[in-house]
């Protein structure tokens, strides 16, 4: 007795003028706590609730809602598709249980209505989210993978809506369970749901909105608001942390790139980690895998510390160092009175005892596999130093940047693209510090002022109040956005994505694109879009939701870029390499030749991070370039120069022909098994 109809489109076959916007799961949970707030809150009518869980497992995260609901009304009414023990009941509430193959299975619906006030939020959950959620059916999804959940629907006040969709699901409840015909027919007579209204209703309902109590609906997307501050603290401080490390990498980095003498490089290398590691001597020294001994040149001193500076180290018969160069990986003894290396070898605790070493890091400089030096770093205190991660990070990478400057000061020819690195990450930290506190900073205090506003100001009148509210809400979004950008580029860089493969049309993905950009709010008139797609192109191989990710971007990206009166292009051919070559073009401010590789690069900005005039924090293109490689794929861009626009192409495996292709609706359907992630980089520069 399933049904296939959803309510959705016959909500919006209903009222064209309707305009779907997408939500996420989160967005979703706190609308849905809100407006069951605003019942919990009511004291006297009894009003309609109508809530239409997806699965048993989403509904039984709510039960106990309901059941305080119930309490508040006797025309309460819960769908779901049963997985366990959810059955037709009304014991507390009517409970209506749908076929799992229901259209209903797809969408997630509550519909309130009072005598005084009505809402209704109306969705249908995204394909690309539907098929990552069937690949553990009987799990509940992980935090990030159902927050991160999209849907597509309606959420409004406006009472007329909310009377059709109650209309439509109590249509469907009498379907299921024609036992409740009288009391459904009793909720519509009551509600006038199904039935033309006098003009006056309208009046009516606009007279006693003042009387509604909104208060409960406020405080549930004010604490909303306030638990998303706090994570983006969280996010920053951690962000600021990591900082400072750089900071410290990017101190020593400085001071060794000044010069090109060996000697002068690795004394300010010692000098730098002894100072900020606190240890009582920092010794580098060169040494390679074959040496017997080595000299010590290079010391930093804590005062009241022996020197060793000129020292012969035994290199053949020193145990730590043969571990070394065995394993390839630094060695830490936290106690050189109790570690079986130390205690068993002679050399090792005399050097332990003559020079007062109680806790001991040594940790090899290499520099593309071969050995170059040693760093070590020996703490003369009485009691042991526990290292800590942090610290052990840190020695290995200013090891590496030794073991750079080693290679730069014996091979001075190489010194412009050795800079170049560096300067790479002086850039990343700045703009990392600057976007993200410009970008952190700014939204945040406008959600302060809002929310002082709303709590100091209680007659400020309701209309400024939605303003606030809408405000605020529009400023957390775009720290979340941030923030998930910077949670996106990290998975991806690490490798922790799972791809999901589909046949897929590339026409459906780039409407998928383009919707997403139309049900953003704008100030001024975007530039024109248009597509330009060729004839019989194959489908293309690649995750759905990923694809539509890179689209999005690269036409946002163009938006940003584009004047008004410009134009943007959006076309695809096959090429000859039997990849579907994708490219977005537009008509504004272009890229100099010498700035198409970079513009890939994490927080570039084109007009530096300080002085901009367009938002955004510069991952974009980064998050395209990665996800492009994951499936095998390359990404470029071309320009003529300034202000003669830009074009960003990208390329998308074709499905190969095989006797399945064609199954199912438009012959769309995941086909072989999850997809690897490839590591290999490829990046186009010609200018086509």
């Amino acid at each position: 007795m399933s049904i296939s109809t959803s309510v959705l489109s016959d909500l919006l076959q209903f009222l064209p003028y309707l305009r779907p916007q997408l939500y996420f799961k989160a967005s979703l949970t706190a609308l849905s706590h809100a407006m069951e707030d605003q019942v919990l809150a009511a004291t006297l009518e009894q009003p309609l609730v109508i809530a239409s869980f997806q699965r048993e497992r989403f509904y039984r995260q709510e039960a106990h809602r309901y059941q305080r609901l119930s309490e508040r009304s006797n025309q309460i009414y819960v769908l779901s598709a049963p997985e366990t023990d959810f059955t037709n009941s009304s014991e507390y509430y009517e409970k209506v249980a749908f076929e799992p193959d229901d259209a209903l299975s797809q969408e997630w619906h509550l519909v309130v209505i009072g005598d005084n006030y009505a809402t209704c939020l109306v969705c249908r959950e995204s394909l690309g989210s539907i098929a990552k959620n069937k690949q553990n059916p009987e799990m509940i999804p992980s935090l990030d993978m159902d927050t991160a959940r999209r849907f597509e629907g309606i959420w409004t006040s406006e009472r007329g809506v909310s009377l059709k969709a109650a209309q439509l699901l109590l249509e469907r409840i009498v379907v299921y369970r024609p036992d409740l015909a009288k009391k459904v027919e009793a909720a519509r007579q009551r509600f006038g749901i199904g039935t033309p209204k006098i003009a006056s209703d309208t009046e009516q309902i606009s007279k006693y909105a003042c009387d509604i109590d909104t208060d409960p609906f406020v405080q549930r997307l004010v604490t909303y608001l306030q638990a998303s501050q706090y994570k983006l603290h969280k996010a920053y401080r951690s962000i600021t942390a990591q900082a400072r490390k750089e900071q410290l990498i990017n101190s020593i980095s400085t001071a060794i790139r000044r010069s090109l003498d060996p000697h002068e490089v690795l004394q300010i290398a010692a000098q730098e980690l002894g100072q900020h590691l606190g240890s009582g001597r920092c010794l580098i020294y060169r040494a390679q895998a074959t040496d017997a001994q080595a000299i010590i040149e290079h010391e930093f001193l804590n005062p009241g510390v022996s020197s060793v500076l000129g020292q012969t180290w035994q290199l053949e018969q020193n145990k730590l160092f043969q571990e070394i160069v065995k394993q390839g990986e630094g060695v830490c003894v936290s106690d050189t009175l109790e570690d079986p290396w130390v205690i068993d070898s002679p050399i090792l605790s005399a050097i332990a005892k003559k020079f007062d070493i109680r806790s001991w890091l040594i940790e090899p400089v290499f520099y593309q596999g071969r050995l170059l030096g040693i760093v070590e770093l020996h703490y003369c205190n009485p009691s042991p130093h526990e290292c800590l991660p942090g610290e052990l990070d840190l020695v290995k990478a200013i090891a590496t940047q030794v073991g750079a400057a080693l290679i730069q000061a014996e091979a001075y020819a190489n010194l412009e693209e050795l800079n170049q690195q560096l300067e790479a990450l002086d850039r990343t930290r700045s703009n990392l510090i600057a976007i993200t506190g410009h970008e952190l900073r700014t939204p945040l205090s406008t959600i302060q002022v809002c929310l002082e506003s709303l709590a100091s100001e209680p007659d400020m009148p309701q209309d400024l109040q939605q303003v606030m509210l809408s405000t605020a809400l529009a400023d957390s979004e775009r720290m979340r956005k941030l923030v998930q950008d910077f949670l996106t580029l990290s998975n991806l860089e690490s490798g922790r994505v799972e791809w999901h493969p589909e046949s897929l049309t590339l026409q459906e993905c780039i409407d998928l694109a383009l919707s997403r950009m139309r049900t953003r709010p704008t100030i001024e008139k975007p530039p024109e879009i248009s597509t330009n797609i060729a004839e019989n192109l194959p489908l293309v191989k690649a995750d759905g939701d990923w694809l539509v990710e890179v689209i999005a971007k690269l036409v946002d990206n163009a938006f940003k870029f584009t004047p008004s009166h410009g134009d943007i292009t959006i076309s695809a051919i096959r090429n000859e390499k039997q990849m579907v070559e994708v490219t977005v073009a537009d008509t504004g401010r272009g890229i100099e030749p010498n700035r198409l590789e970079i513009v890939f690069d994490r927080f570039y900005q084109e007009e530096g991070a300080l002085r901009r005039s367009t938002g955004g924090t510069g991952l974009g293109l980064a998050i395209c370039r990665q996800i492009v490689n994951g499936w095998g794929g390359e990404i470029w861009a071309t320009s003529k120069g300034k202000d003669q626009g830009s074009q960003f192409h990208f390329t998308v495996p074709i499905v190969q022909s095989s006797p399945e292709r064609g199954k199912g609706a438009g012959g769309r359907g995941i086909e072989g098994t999850r997809g690897t992630r490839r590591t290999r980089e490829t990046r186009r520069t010609n200018d086509k």
